[in-house]
């Protein structure tokens, strides 16, 4: 998708903003960081279309400046503390029994590398080739976040399951 002007700008904010959260969601795990992460976005995308004059692929410039966004709020030393009053010896059950729950959950034990490229290999279809692209990383760095991510998701499924 080719942008131009203003007015296509503001359609393709209007048709691609649930798609954008979505990912956002999957990304982040948390409903008002997604918000935010897409807003976020979204004024990159049109302010990035107005300085460029155009955008010859919107559709891929949202979507890699969406997880740039998100890794880069994942460097934040206030996004790696977490306070707690006691530590736990272990992870606590899993609430509820759905799987996308399960899924959200492991995915936030992800690096945010490994959280981006498996979001977009498996929920956004990218080849390996695109997400490499959209990363600004190597083919065989995607392939290797996705095979230690995909490790890691199993590991935190299977003993899940097993609390």
């Amino acid at each position: 998708m080719r942008i131009d002007d203003d007015a296509a700008l503001h359609s393709f904010v209007e048709a691609r903003r649930t798609a954008l959260y979505r990912s956002a969601y999957l990304l982040c795990g948390d409903r008002h960081e997604a918000e935010d992460l897409v807003q976020t976005t979204l004024v990159k995308v049109v302010l990035g279309g107005r300085r460029h004059g155009r955008l010859d692929d919107v559709e891929a410039y949202a979507r890699k400046t969406l997880v740039n966004t998100f890794i880069a709020s994942r460097r934040r030393f206030w996004r790696r503390e977490q306070a707690y009053g006691e530590l736990p010896d272990r992870a606590g059950p899993v609430p509820d029994s759905d799987t996308g729950l399960h899924v959200r959950q492991a995915l936030a034990r992800l690096t945010a590398r490994q959280r981006a490229v498996l979001v977009l290999r498996f929920w956004e279809d990218l080849s390996v080739e695109a997400t490499a692209e959209a990363l600004g990383m190597r083919q065989n760095t995607v392939k290797s976040h996705t095979a230690r991510g995909l490790a890691a998701l199993r590991v935190v499924m299977t003993t899940e399951e097993l609390v």
